[in-house]
């Protein structure tokens, strides 16, 4: 219980700073450049991100962290039990989009607000239960290669992805991918899926090299 406080702390704190705390230029709560996420952004690192995305969207999404934690703790105790589960999922999406319909919270994934992290943490608890169910207790394990060489590293390309990957490895892949492509299509959309295939067939190759080598990064 103590941990489920925790979570509801942080989504009320994270809804008081964003509507009261009334920093001129700064003070429309889900607008973007003029949000209290900006705000810090501006405080924190003297510049403001044009994509709207903010530094302090990790007090909300911690929310998703302990949730996590939580619903792994009660598979190891409980593994055979998902409707705990499957009933938070349902609270959560409930809470989640209704806020958002209600006209209270709108659904924000760049600066997270509480309706975004409660409906997709409804959505993962909801995916976690069945995959949970249909690969561990049916036993269906065949032809899932493709998804276990990603998610035994899932930390590695995860932080792979948004340091080397957005800062140098995305723009030259997406650089050779379009200039080949250039030469049989000016399409800017199809240029973009192709580069995106490449990135992601290479990303995902990085991780079965490790794979077939057993490196596997923890926490």
């Amino acid at each position: 219980m103590a941990q489920i406080a925790v979570c509801v702390g942080l989504l009320l704190m994270t809804e008081i700073l964003y509507r009261y705390t009334h920093v001129p230029g700064f003070d429309q709560p889900f607008v973007d450049q003029h949000n209290f996420g900006n705000y810090m952004d501006q405080a924190l690192m003297n510049k403001i991100n044009k994509d709207g995305w903010v530094a302090i969207n990790c007090i909300p999404t911690a929310v998703h962290t302990i949730a996590g934690a939580l619903a792994g703790k009660w598979l190891l105790k409980n593994n055979l039990n998902l409707k705990p589960l499957l009933i938070w999922g349902a609270i959560c999406l409930v809470a989640g989009f209704g806020l958002d319909m209600a006209g209270v919270t709108p659904i924000i994934k760049r600066i997270a607000t509480s309706s975004f992290v409660l409906a997709s943490l409804g959505w993962c608890l909801w995916f976690l239960a069945v995959s949970y169910w249909w690969i561990d207790l049916k036993m269906h394990r065949r032809k899932l290669l493709f998804f276990t060489v990603v998610g035994m590293n899932s930390i590695f390309i995860y932080v792979f992805f948004e340091i080397v990957g957005s800062r140098w490895f995305n723009g030259y892949i997406s650089a050779i991918s379009n200039g080949i492509t250039g030469w049989f299509t000016h399409s800017a959309m199809l240029q973009f899926i192709i580069a995106s295939l490449c990135i992601f067939t290479l990303e995902w190759l990085l991780c079965y090299f490790l794979y077939k080598k057993k490196i596997f990064f923890k926490l």
